[in-house]
């Protein structure tokens, strides 16, 4: 069975594990310590406009300032028309103020990835305010699914230049469950666009929810058996999330009052450790080695067993399909994104 295991016992540290049966295979962790940025809407100020990278730095707040690249700003903020591909010189001024959303945390010495194309997540949708370009229904969507989303759709009363993902918790639901979490998603907007004029830059105009809501609007589906809470503050929050927007959910969410520690019941600190550790160890005997550098996460993969002999193709195909399988796994645990190379055994 499926499970979403929700440890908010440390008042400093909030964690969500998500098992198939005592399989860790995702992971999120909320510290006290360290202010989660990720998502959150800022209205920054432009401090730099730097033509040779085609990017500009943002001050929104935080320590260092947000890297802001071309691609990403809209045309609402252009300071004039411009035709075909512009350069950054022309678009963006210093001084100017834009709101952002941060796209990537920042890592290292590097600021946080920005863009000005918002995105609004509810439950069933993604809402796109600023986007007139994108939009459509989640690639993970297929089938009849995908025809009856799109007939849903249409039947949407979506406000002009707006644009909408259908994630994929919209499979089965009316038009009129799509359009109450539209309005929703717009009148939040509205908000965001009436509290950004109220004051001069920089400042935090909206943050994401918190851990422990974030995990059930994007992860609980009906493929999740039941949701396991350690803490009864914590359980009776999420309860009263899961019966504003999902109460056919809440039967799921139980309280976890064992003696024994939520994570150690289901095996999990030890699998935790692993999304720490540069070497993993692979079922056969051999490992992956994980090493991050400035440009790139680079992976390779090592076989414990001798690959002279006949079972040479066979032993490096084994190892690389329990890799494939396990650097997945670890993508995810470590929320790992960018430039990735593997080096498979050939």
């Amino acid at each position: 069975m499926k499970r979403m295991l929700i440890n908010a016992t440390q008042p400093e540290e909030l964690r969500v594990a998500l098992v198939d049966g005592q399989r860790l295979y995702d992971l999120d962790i909320e510290s006290g310590a360290r202010e989660q940025k990720k998502a959150n809407i800022y209205r920054g100020k432009i401090t730099r406009v730097e033509p040779s990278l085609e990017a500009a730095f943002v001050d929104f707040g935080a320590e260092r300032h947000g890297f802001l690249p071309l691609k990403e700003i809209s045309r609402e903020y252009f300071v004039k028309d411009v035709s075909g591909r512009p350069s950054i010189k022309e678009v963006l001024k210093e001084g100017q103020e834009v709101i952002v959303q941060v796209d990537k945390e920042e890592r290292g010495n590097k600021g946080a990835a920005l863009t000005t194309f918002i995105s609004l997540a509810g439950r069933f949708l993604v809402l796109m305010p600023n986007n007139p370009r994108a939009g459509g229904i989640s690639r993970r969507i297929e089938g009849d699914d995908r025809s009856q989303l799109k007939d849903a759709m249409g039947q949407l009363t979506v406000p002009d230049k707006m644009r909408l993902i259908v994630r994929t918790a919209g499979i089965g639901r009316s038009p009129e469950e799509l359009q109450w979490d539209l309005d929703y998603l717009v009148q939040v907007w509205e908000s965001i666009t009436t509290e950004a004029g109220k004051r001069s830059a920089p400042f935090l105009i909206y943050r994401e929810s918190n851990v422990i809501i974030r995990a059930m609007r994007d992860y609980l589906r009906q493929d999740i058996g039941e949701v396991l809470i350690d803490s009864p503050e914590i359980h009776a929050e999420a309860l009263a999330f899961i019966r504003q927007v999902m109460p056919s959910y809440q039967q799921k969410i139980k309280l976890y009052a064992d003696e024994v520690p939520l994570f150690s019941r289901f095996q999990i600190e030890s699998q935790i450790e692993t999304a720490y550790q540069r070497e993993v160890k692979l079922p056969s005997g051999g490992s992956i080695v994980i090493d991050h550098t400035e440009a790139l996460v680079s992976i390779d993969i090592n076989s414990a067993r001798a690959t002279r002999g006949s079972d040479i193709e066979e032993t490096a195909l084994q190892t690389n399909s329990e890799a494939a399988d396990e650097i997945a796994r670890q993508l995810r645990l470590r929320d790992i994104g960018g430039l990735v190379v593997i080096d498979f055994i050939d």
